[in-house]
């Protein structure tokens, strides 16, 4: 970033040659910018122009739905992004010029972008009677030849007198093929709105980032020590060594280190710090490569909170949930009541705390839990089936299958469940009860 720009956001913007003057004119408004340009002319091309320029920006802004969407689906950008929509205002301003300088009127043009309930609305609340006849609606990308075919085809057939396009490769090939086109340029007031949308969550993503987040850890420190006989000496310095490992850990979070009992502590830092470390909430950080703390010594909760006290009541119930799963398990309690984990697991699950209607209603018919209950909603919701045995919800809950069967058939007792098949996981297995859940 250049010199005397730091405190600024950098925003990139890819878009066509014709939309960028007109973003350029908007984002002038705005001090504390600092705008990256990438112009392109073929979609092809996006890819390439933009991969170098991936941790260059704060935000993105897309001068239309195609480049948006190809970048978005590409996932390799994790920042704000947006795109300028086209409709409202830009389509105005393109059937009013269409109307009064070509006399051409709506049911004589061929669309496309545009969803058809999105075109309705819009001549509806425009007063225009009779509305549309030829539209090309399209999700995600599409190519610039694939809608001058199919606007060429129209106008050829002598269906239509012109084509209104929001592509601007689109816009250029019906030119090349001498097909009456007009293109729907972004307004003013549309970027205007994506640039203050975009500002605003960023705002609330560092908002997010500064949220106070406690990690709390059970960590045995007598692990430290060698054979079965200890004098109070060693254990005191087993304690230490556990300390100063976790004070240098807390300080690479730019946190606080305070203890929470033998063998437990809690660390003070931030949401975005832990986000980092965890690769968003996804994996257990490699703590016995940098500190020197073993992995499968920790049992670790970590809480998210407004305040220091919320986030360390958060903090105790994951620690609780990552207990129920044996030892060296990491759970997340999120401020919007939210728990996932365990971290790292290939089976990880998220479901909620706070009680719903449904899962209490539910809850009151069986001796379940709502916390139960939501996790087996949760693991359905997974599986995106409603049918699992008894091995399988053990597997995802980490509980023993006992327990798992315990639960289907308290569900199948009340009516919640039913038995619909049987697998055999190898010839000489006991059958297991495949149950379709109704809840």
């Amino acid at each position: 970033m250049k010199e005397g720009h730091a405190l600024k956001l950098r925003l990139g913007i890819l878009g066509a040659d014709d939309s960028m003057a007109i973003i350029e004119s908007v984002t002038r408004e705005f001090a504390e910018l600092e705008c990256l340009k990438i112009v392109y002319w073929k979609e092809e091309d996006i890819f390439d122009l933009i991969e170098p320029h991936i941790h260059d920006a704060d935000l993105w802004l897309f001068s239309g739905k195609v480049p948006y969407t190809m970048v978005r689906d590409w996932g390799k950008i994790t920042v704000p992004m947006a795109y300028v929509p086209h409709m409202g205002a830009s389509l105005y301003r393109t059937l009013l010029h269409l109307s009064h300088q070509c006399g051409i009127l709506v049911h004589e043009l061929s669309f496309d972008t545009f969803s058809a309930e999105e075109l309705n609305l819009f001549l509806e609340e425009a007063g225009i009677e009779g509305g549309y006849t030829w539209l090309k609606h399209y999700d995600g990308a599409i190519s610039a030849e694939e809608l001058a075919d199919y606007h060429e085809k129209l106008w050829k057939e002598g269906k239509t007198k012109a084509a209104v396009t929001c592509l601007r490769t689109a816009d250029l090939e019906l030119q090349t093929r001498g097909v009456p086109v007009h293109r729907v340029l972004p307004t003013r007031a549309g970027v205007l709105s994506m640039i203050h949308m975009l500002l605003r969550t960023q705002e609330m993503l560092h908002f997010k980032d500064t949220q106070i987040a406690v990690q709390m850890m059970e960590i045995d420190p007598f692990r430290e020590l060698a054979g079965g006989t200890f004098a109070t000496d060693e254990w005191q310095n087993a304690e230490i060594k556990t300390m100063e490992k976790l004070l240098r850990y807390a300080k690479h979070l730019q946190g606080s280190l305070k203890t929470a009992g033998p063998g437990r502590y809690a660390i003070f830092t931030t949401r975005g710090s832990l986000q980092n470390v965890t690769s968003d909430y996804s994996t257990v950080p490699d703590l016995e490569e940098a500190f020197g703390i073993r992995a499968d010594w920790v049992t670790c909760g970590i809480g998210i909170g407004k305040t220091a006290y919320e986030a360390e009541i958060h903090a105790g119930t994951a620690l609780l949930h990552a207990k129920e799963r044996g030892p060296a398990n990491w759970m997340v309690f999120f401020d919007d009541k939210s728990i996932v984990g365990p971290l790292g697991s290939k089976e990880q699950i998220s479901f909620s705390s706070a009680s719903t209607r449904r899962l209490q209603k539910v809850s009151q018919q069986t001796s379940l839990s709502v916390l139960t209950l939501s996790k087996l909603d949760s693991i359905l919701k997974k599986r995106a089936s409603q049918e699992i045995n008894a091995h399988e919800l053990a597997q995802y809950m980490q509980i023993l299958p006992r327990s798992a069967r315990r639960i289907l058939i308290e569900l199948e007792t009340k009516g919640l469940a039913q038995v619909v098949g049987e697998e055999s996981p190898n010839p000489r297995g006991r059958p297991r009860k495949v149950y379709r859940i109704f809840m």
